[in-house]
C-alpha cells in the first residue's frame, strides 16, 4: 500500500485569518483500483507527518570514523605564549584593512647543560633573548616544557 502526503496551505474550507496548516493524504491499493482521500484537519498548530526512519549502516568491527586534521605547527611560542597580532593596515585613502603581524618564530639548536646534548626547538627571537640571559632549564622550567622529551 503506497502513501502519499502533502501540504497545502490554506483550504477553503478554512477561514483567512486562521493560519493553520492543512494535511491531506491520498491512499491507493496495490491493483489501483480504489482511492481513497481523508481530510485530516489538526486542531492546534501543524500537523505531524509521518516519521520515516532509517538506521544508519554500521559496519561491525570497524573503528569510529575520525576527522583527519592536518597537523600544523601553532603560530605560538611555547616558551613565551606569544602569538599574532591583530592588526590594520591602512591605506593613503585611510582604508582599513585587518593583517595578521605573526610571531618571529625560528627552527634554533641550543646547547643544553644539563642533559649534556644539544635540543633543537622552535622558539621566538624574544624567547631566545630570555634564553642567553636566563639560560634554558630556568625559562623551560617556568614555561613548563620537560625537555628531556625532545
Amino acid at each position: 500500500m503506497a502513501t502519499a502526503m502533502w501540504l497545502s496551505a490554506r483550504p477553503p474550507s478554512l477561514s483567512s485569518t486562521n493560519l493553520r496548516f492543512h494535511a491531506r493524504t491520498t491512499t491507493t491499493t496495490t491493483n489501483n483500483s480504489s482511492l481513497k482521500a481523508a481530510s485530516i484537519k489538526p486542531s492546534l498548530g501543524f500537523q505531524p507527518m509521518q516519521s520515516f526512519t532509517c538506521n544508519p549502516l554500521v559496519v561491525v568491527g570497524s573503528p569510529p570514523r575520525r576527522l583527519i586534521q592536518p597537523i600544523v605547527a601553532r603560530r605560538i611560542c611555547p616558551f613565551l605564549g606569544k602569538k599574532a597580532n591583530k592588526a590594520n593596515r591602512v591605506s593613503h585613502s585611510n582604508h582599513k584593512t585587518i593583517v595578521r603581524q605573526h610571531v618571529n618564530l625560528q627552527y634554533k639548536r641550543i646547547w643544553w647543560e644539563e642533559g649534556k646534548r644539544y635540543v633543537k626547538l622552535r622558539l621566538s627571537t624574544k624567547a631566545l633573548r630570555t634564553i642567553e640571559r636566563d639560560g634554558l632549564d630556568v625559562v623551560a622550567k617556568k614555561a613548563g616544557i620537560d625537555l628531556r622529551k625532545k
